[in-house]
């Protein structure tokens, strides 16, 4: 694992330097604080330092500074945790909206039209409040992990390959310890190619949804406060411990999910973006759930492509969690972080940043 630290310019900006020997103004005029914004700021523009000025100024009294400005507000403005509470405020509020709208509409779409309306939904939760802290922070979207330009581009592409030929060797070798059977065609003709399609798309909005949220903008401002590491131990323990509201799920699934989710980390810090991580995702969730028609963390999906059985001791067959609760999933996650750390050796989140530093000074 590599200890290299984000780097300081993509870091926040320090303050500028003030006179402390001046006393506290006790009263503030529209006149004071429009002399104390920066001048590069228009009215539209909402920044950290617009955020943290705007905050001292509401939490300033004749008799000194409120308590809870030692609670948001840090020299450099808020801190990465207040920020990252304020991205999760948002998510919930948006999610709640959508929920209020779409609903009405339960009766009238089927099943698989509604969870791909609730994957859609819960998408839009975690990207909409990532766009907007984009402009809070004063920073290109893109640096959460999601690049416009690198999208569906060659890491997603080989991410997918690595997602399913993984999950591959997890099956044949649970075919091979005879707990896994193949069994005959559950779909035949067009269906076959229309459910193939409908759950690439849903697992792709899955994908969005669960990487984002845990990997991107979270991870992107925890690391400011943490360091990356520490971010990504605690953002992977909480992806593994939201699984257990799913139907079926256990705690070696729990587990399972958390140490691949830590493994998405580190190819989000070797690659520089989420996009290797998101083909993974859909592609390994693609596999179990329609390809191979195993349970998916304790969930078996309609439309799946085999009769396909699962038989055997739950350490090996994983039980009713399904393959991602089988023990063997620890080996292939291990086999997984050894042979990405050789084959992407480079740190690259964070380095397009320390390149423009470089370049212009």
């Amino acid at each position: 694992m590599d200890n290299k630290p984000i780097s300081s310019s993509s870091a926040d900006p320090e303050p500028p330097a003030t006179d402390r020997t001046k006393p506290v103004a006790t009263s503030l005029s529209p006149a004071a604080l429009t002399s104390s914004a920066p001048s590069s700021s228009s009215p539209s523009s909402l920044s950290v330092s617009s955020l943290a000025v705007s905050a001292k100024a509401a939490t300033t009294s004749a008799g000194g500074e409120s308590p809870l400005r030692e609670v948001f507000l840090g020299p450099r403005g808020m801190y990465p945790g207040t920020r990252w509470l304020i991205y999760l405020a948002m998510a919930f509020v948006i999610f709640q909206v959508e929920g209020w709208v779409v609903l009405p509409l339960r009766s009238h779409v089927s099943v698989l039209w509604w969870r791909l309306m609730i994957e859609a939904s819960m998408m839009l939760a975690a990207i909409l409040p990532g766009l907007a802290m984009a402009r809070i922070e004063e920073r290109p979207f893109g640096e959460f992990g999601l690049p416009a330009r690198r999208a569906f581009g060659r890491n997603f592409w080989v991410g997918t390959l690595w997602g399913i030929g993984s999950l591959s060797v997890l099956m044949l070798a649970l075919r091979a310890a005879g707990a896994f059977e193949f069994g005959s065609l559950s779909l035949h003709g067009a269906h076959i190619w229309k459910f193939a399609a409908y759950y690439a798309v849903l697992f792709l909005l899955t994908g969005f949804f669960e990487d984002f949220l845990m990997r991107g903008y979270s991870q992107w401002v925890l690391a400011r406060g943490m360091n990356f590491w520490p971010a990504a131990a605690l953002l992977s323990f909480s992806f593994g411990a939201i699984h257990g509201a799913n139907p079926g799920e256990a705690k070696t699934g729990l587990v399972a999910a958390g140490m691949i989710g830590f493994f998405l980390c580190l190819t989000l810090r070797r690659t520089g973006d989420l996009w290797w991580a998101l083909g993974f995702h859909m592609a390994w969730d693609w596999g179990e759930s329609y390809l191979y028609s195993v349970p998916d963390s304790g969930a078996i999906l309609p439309g799946h492509l085999l009769n396909s059985s699962l038989h055997g001791p739950e350490w090996l067959t994983g039980g009713s969690v399904g393959p991602e609760g089988s023990y063997l999933v620890f080996v292939v996650i291990g086999a997984l972080w050894v042979l990405f750390d050789r084959a992407y050796p480079e740190v690259k989140y964070g380095a397009s940043r320390e390149t423009e530093t470089l370049s212009s000074s």
